[in-house]
């Protein structure tokens, strides 16, 4: 039997972290594969799949302004390493069939394309992945505002922000047992508890806008099929939930 996606159009946002398999640093091939497995089963239901990746695996622009490394450009440095992840993932992609084009905010045309929206959509209704790298292209914005930015551009249903916890909890869930998980949440909820979905200036673009966002957790195998299919699991951030 066919299944059915819920949603035409997703953007899955990918923390660096998510490629570090069992290491502090860097890029575990075998954590890529996985990731890029994981992808190719919501490209297998004949959906658009852009993605938007972080970068601190390799670099944190913020933890590096705060050692003494002007923050600008840390910053900029952080949007490299982004292209990094981008190149290994499209490299992961391709290896399990899946069309790939990486299209970076700042311009390297020897790696990637620039970003062009219309270019992108493009790719999409033509059934390649589209990996967004180098944030928005600008110092002081993370890659969860690039996220919400290149979703809102692209029309894309919903965000699918895959992460290491399996959802949003009233506390850290490491640190406090007694932490409770939402299944549900609005947008102002999440303003007003602070809770760390995605930065501030990413989750009221979303609220502006009435874009979704599911948070849950990456390492659930088969986490992101389900969320795609219309199936309960992670948290769901929305504006009357």
């Amino acid at each position: 039997m066919e299944q059915t996606a819920k949603y035409n159009r997703v953007l899955v946002k990918l923390s660096g972290e998510a490629l570090l398999g069992e290491g502090s640093f860097g890029i575990s091939s075998q954590t890529v594969l996985y990731v890029a497995q994981e992808i190719k089963s919501i490209c297998d239901l004949k959906i658009d799949v852009a993605i938007v990746i972080g970068g601190g695996n390799i670099f944190r622009g913020v933890q590096a302004s705060v050692e003494g490394i002007d923050r600008a450009t840390a910053d900029y440095m952080g949007m490299l390493a982004t292209v990094i992840n981008a190149l290994a993932l499209q490299n992961a992609l391709e290896k399990t069939d899946i069309p790939t084009r990486v299209q970076s905010a700042i311009e390297m045309r020897e790696l990637a394309e620039p970003y062009i929206r219309r270019k992108a959509i493009r790719h999409l209704e033509k059934g390649r992945v589209v990996i967004f790298a180098a944030g928005t292209g600008n110092p002081y914005f993370t890659t969860d505002t690039a996220a919400a930015l290149r979703a809102m551009e692209i029309n894309s249903d919903i965000i699918i922000k895959a992460t290491k916890v399996d959802g949003i909890y009233t506390a850290d869930p490491v640190k406090d047992p007694n932490a409770k998980k939402y299944d549900t949440i609005t947008y102002a909820d999440v303003i007003a508890q602070g809770l760390k979905v995605m930065d501030l200036t990413a989750i009221t673009l979303c609220k502006d806008n009435e874009l979704p966002i599911i948070v849950l957790d990456l390492k659930n195998q088969g986490a992101l099929k389900k969320a795609v299919l219309g199936d309960k699991v992670g948290t769901l951030v929305g504006g009357s939930v």
